[in-house]
């Protein structure tokens, strides 16, 4: 099994936000604070944070491939060519948020990245670029210490709004730095970060070996 990847222990110490309900478990585990270099998956994340706004996480993921195939599998370029009629359409989608406000975000959205791609090459190249292209690696003890938002999260919001994105509040971008690993925010005693940091030590070690 590749390092950093171990199976978790039968009862494994886990971020106590994630409950016991099986679709949030697994995210925590798979997803949440892996880092995310894939601008496909980046446009999803960002569509999916702003979709939670006022909402719980997991009546997002409930609703995460109701919104796949309602956007095309988040391809980019073709959400971004969305017009009125989409939106009416995507109004009367049942298996995705139906707020008006927001599913125009997710178009508006679409456009910005496509602008952003023409100037940095890549929608991931400029969001790595608030943390010098590596994870942030926290070590909270408990959820009262982690931040809902951050001067990076606040500097991201800004530029990401100025470049006309709606739904990228500093609060929205802070989750959304967690969630794509641009920020490692599991708790200390969170098996994962064991895990990554079993990973990190195996692959310096062969990186290392002559």
């Amino acid at each position: 099994m590749p390092a950093g990847r171990a199976s978790p222990p039968e009862q494994p110490v886990r971020c106590s936000w994630c409950g016991t309900d099986p679709l949030y478990v697994a995210y925590h585990d798979e997803e949440w604070g892996v880092p995310v270099h894939d601008d496909r998956l980046l446009f999803e994340m960002l569509v999916l944070e702003g979709a939670q706004a006022g909402l719980s996480w997991l009546t997002i993921l409930r609703k995460r491939e109701g919104y796949r195939r309602a956007f095309d599998g988040f391809a980019i370029d073709r959400v971004a060519g969305y017009r009125e009629k989409d939106v009416e359409r995507l109004m009367e989608d049942s298996n995705i948020v139906r707020n008006r406000l927001k599913i125009e975000s997710v178009v508006r959205n679409a456009r910005g990245i496509l602008g952003i791609q023409a100037e940095f090459g890549s929608f991931d190249a400029f969001l790595w670029r608030y943390v010098d292209g590596t994870p942030v690696r926290n070590h909270w003890q408990s959820l009262r210490e982690v931040p809902a938002r951050t001067p990076v999260s606040e500097s991201l919001s800004r530029d990401l709004r100025k470049r006309g994105f709606n739904f990228v509040g500093p609060t929205i971008c802070y989750a959304f730095m967690q969630a794509t690993g641009m920020v490692d925010d599991h708790l200390s005693d969170c098996y994962k970060r064991h895990a990554d940091q079993r990973g990190n030590e195996a692959t310096t070690a062969a990186t290392l070996r002559p």
